[in-house]
C-alpha cells in the first residue's frame, strides 16, 4: 500500500479493520466485516462509505456555462444553484470520456465530481475544451476535498441528529451548499450510488475524520456500519448503475449504454453529430440486464453467445444479496437485446443459460 494514494480516512479504515485493496491507484477498504452484511445494512438501515478518492474539478468565470454545455450531453442551463445533474462527457467520436455529476454553485461557478481513475484525464480534457473560453478558470481541487456517502433508509434520521438543517426536506438531486454537520462545514447532497435514499457530504480534507466519527456515533443505535467497495459494487449493480471501465468507456456511446435520457438534443455538444447518426441508423449493440436461469455467476469479460455465435460479453456480474439471484450487465447484439431472450454465458469452458430482464433489477420505494 506504500505507493498507493490514500484518502484522509486511511488510518481510520485500518483502525476499524478495513481490508485494504488497490482501487484505481488508491488504497481503499473492500470490506470491514462482510460484503453481504454491509450490503444488507444499506438496504435495511444505513451504511457509511469513504468516497474521497473521487475527483472534484471546479469551473468558474465568464463562459463556464457555455463550456459545460459543449462538454456534457445533458442540459446544464436548467440548473439553479444547489441543483445537481448526471451526465456523460463524450469525445468527438461519441464515446464516453467519463460520466460525472455537475453541481451548480452559482451563476458562473460549477463543481464537477468525476471518477477517480479519470481525474487527470478529465482535467486535461476540460482544459483542452476551455481554450475557446478564455474567461473560464478550471481547478482540480480533489486533494482539498473529502467526500463521505451516508446511504440507506435511516440516513435521514441519523443525519438529522447532527445538523440544524432539515435533511429530510432536501429533494433528490439537490444540494445544500453550506451547512454545518456536527460543526463541520459541508456541502450536503441528496445523491448516491447505491439505489437507496442517502446523502453525499463534501468537506475539507482535514475535517474528514471528525465528520466520519460523528456520523458513526450518531448512527450507532440505528445499526449504521462502515462499508467498503465490495458492497458499493453489489448495491450499484442491483440498481443497474453503470461503472466506468465496465459499462462505459471511450469506445461505448451513451445510446448503446441506454443513457439517451441524459442527452439534450436541442443543444450542441462534443460528439453530437456521431450520436445523431447512430440514433438515426440504430445501434448495433445494447447494454442489457441478465439473470442466470440455472447456476453460475456472470463476471466481467465472460463471453455471451447465442446459437453458437458470439454476441457480446458481460461487463459486471454478481450474486445479488437482496434478490438471491445471479445477475449481470452486458452488451449484446441488438437482435438479442429484447426482454426474455435467452442467451448463454460461457463460464470456465461451459455455457450456462441466462435471460434478458428489465433493469434496474432492484428499485426502492421512493419518498423523495
Amino acid at each position: 500500500m506504500e505507493n498507493l494514494r490514500k484518502t484522509p480516512l486511511y488510518a481510520r479504515h485500518l483502525e476499524m479493520g478495513g481490508k485494504m485493496v488497490n482501487f484505481s491507484g488508491w488504497a481503499l477498504p473492500v470490506q470491514y466485516r462482510s460484503i453481504i452484511e454491509e450490503h444488507q445494512a444499506v438496504r435495511e438501515k444505513a451504511g457509511l462509505f469513504d468516497v474521497s478518492h473521487m475527483g472534484e474539478i471546479r469551473i468558474s468565470g465568464s463562459g463556464s456555462l457555455e463550456l459545460l454545455q459543449k462538454a456534457v450531453t445533458n442540459d446544464v442551463s436548467r440548473l439553479l444553484p444547489g441543483h445537481v445533474l448526471y451526465s456523460p462527457v463524450c469525445n468527438p467520436g461519441g464515446g464516453v470520456v467519463d460520466d460525472i455529476l455537475v453541481y451548480r454553485l452559482g451563476e458562473d461557478e460549477f463543481l464537477l465530481v468525476v471518477n477517480a481513475a479519470n481525474r487527470e484525464k478529465d482535467f486535461s480534457w476540460f482544459k483542452q475544451l476551455a481554450v475557446e473560453f478564455p474567461g473560464v478558470c478550471i481547478e482540480d481541487i480533489s486533494s482539498q476535498v473529502a467526500q463521505l456517502a451516508l446511504q440507506g433508509p435511516l440516513s435521514v434520521q441519523i443525519l438529522a441528529r447532527l445538523t440544524s438543517a432539515d435533511p429530510g426536506s432536501l429533494p433528490y438531486y439537490r444540494a445544500s451548499l453550506d451547512v454545518e454537520v456536527s460543526g463541520v462545514k459541508c456541502m450536503l447532497s441528496r445523491t448516491g450510488y447505491t439505489g437507496e435514499d442517502g446523502f453525499e457530504l463534501y468537506c475539507a480534507a482535514e475535517e474528514a475524520c471528525r465528520l466520519w466519527d460523528e456520523i458513526m456515533i450518531a448512527g450507532e443505535k440505528d445499526g449504521l456500519i462502515p462499508c467498503g467497495l465490495g458492497a458499493r459494487d453489489t448495491l450499484r449493480l442491483e440498481a443497474a448503475l453503470p461503472l466506468y471501465g465496465h459499462e462505459l468507456d471511450e469506445d461505448i456511446t451513451p445510446l448503446e449504454a441506454g443513457l439517451e435520457r441524459f442527452i439534450c438534443w436541442q443543444k450542441d455538444f462534443t460528439g453530437k453529430e456521431v450520436l445523431l447518426q447512430q440514433k438515426e441508423k440504430g445501434v448495433r449493440r445494447r447494454l442489457v440486464g441478465l439473470e442466470m436461469v440455472d447456476r453460475g455467476i456472470p463476471r466481467k469479460g465472460y463471453t455471451l453467445t447465442s446459437n453458437g455465435q458470439v454476441i457480446g460479453e458481460i461487463t459486471s456480474g454478481t450474486q445479488s444479496p437482496t434478490l438471491g439471484k445471479a445477475l449481470g450487465l452486458g452488451y449484446v447484439s441488438v437482435e438479442s437485446a429484447a426482454v426474455d431472450t435467452v442467451v448463454e454465458v460461457e463460464i470456465r469452458g461451459r455455457n450456462y443459460p441466462a435471460r434478458v430482464v428489465p433493469v434496474p433489477f432492484y428499485r426502492r420505494k421512493r419518498t423523495v
